[in-house]
């Protein structure tokens, strides 16, 4: 190996080594490609009831974007709730790690990351550094992730990613009791039937979801700036709420927020694979 590879530069053949990184998600699974100059290639895939098939997919994906083979990836890092399912990783490592990364990398003023994924919600906090210094976590219940919006949009029968801007206007919140997926959408189901505006409703949901994130944030404290990643983050009654409740702006990256974890993975991997 001569010194431009041992600097993830290039090969033999004039060509640039690559380093990617995987986020097995349970609804979605991420994958980034980068170089030594940045970042090359990306996809985002559902998992299906196959995460290591879907989590390779993704990174055939990224890697046909980046115009690039396989044989190019110099190291691979897999994260998410899928890791252990990616045999072809070189190395596993956990979301909060990966999450703490690419915000980092992203907004290095951040300090307090809220990451809300298909079926779970973190809040991470970092050190001047960028690295983890605590975190609080909800793997128990689905209320207040991506899956719990995916069911609210399946009753007002709109796409996922439009739901956020039904919230828009002037209409008053209606309260939503119930934080538990099922009960909430029975309770929903029920305010529609009562002739509440669904502007009016999703306030509630919005604001219920951030009153979650709130009450985990408060386990271990809010501090610096706010960075909201994952999916959810795309939101933006969901991003208005949370700024409501936690007092303070929320930052989401131009870059695509649902892809901070793989970005992150793929960063680590390029440090673990100039070393190797």
């Amino acid at each position: 190996m001569n010194s431009n590879e041992a600097r993830g530069e290039g090969n033999q053949r004039g060509t640039q080594l690559l380093y990617a990184g995987i986020d097995i998600g349970s609804l979605g699974s991420k994958a980034v490609v980068i170089s030594q100059n940045g970042i090359k290639g990306c996809a985002v895939l559902p998992t299906g009831v196959f995460p290591e098939k879907s989590g390779q997919e993704a990174l055939e994906t990224a890697l046909a974007n980046a115009n690039a083979g396989r044989e190019r990836v110099r190291y691979l890092v897999a994260t998410g709730y899928g890791r252990i399912t990616a045999q072809h990783a070189n190395k596993t490592i956990t979301e909060i790690t990966c999450h703490a990364r690419g915000a980092h990398h992203l907004h290095p003023a951040t300090r307090t990351i809220v990451d809300i994924g298909g079926q779970d919600c973190k809040v991470i906090r970092l050190d001047n550094e960028g690295n983890v210094a605590d975190f609080a976590m909800n793997d128990k219940c689905a209320a207040g992730t991506g899956r719990f919006l995916e069911v609210i949009s399946n009753v007002f029968k709109v796409p996922l990613e439009e739901l956020g801007d039904l919230a828009k206007g002037d209409a008053p919140l209606v309260p939503i009791n119930n934080t538990c997926t099922v009960f909430a959408e029975t309770e929903i189901i029920s305010l529609i039937a009562r002739g509440e505006r669904s502007e009016s409703i999703l306030k509630g949901v919005f604001s219920a979801i951030a009153s979650r994130v709130a009450g985990i944030a408060s386990r271990i404290g809010v501090s610096g700036d706010v960075f909201f990643s994952g999916g959810v983050a795309k939101n933006y009654g969901v991003v208005s709420a949370l700024e409501a409740v936690l007092e303070c702006p929320v930052y989401v990256p131009g870059f695509d927020p649902q892809l901070v974890g793989a970005l992150g993975a793929a960063m680590l991997a390029r440090e673990l694979g100039v070393r190797v």
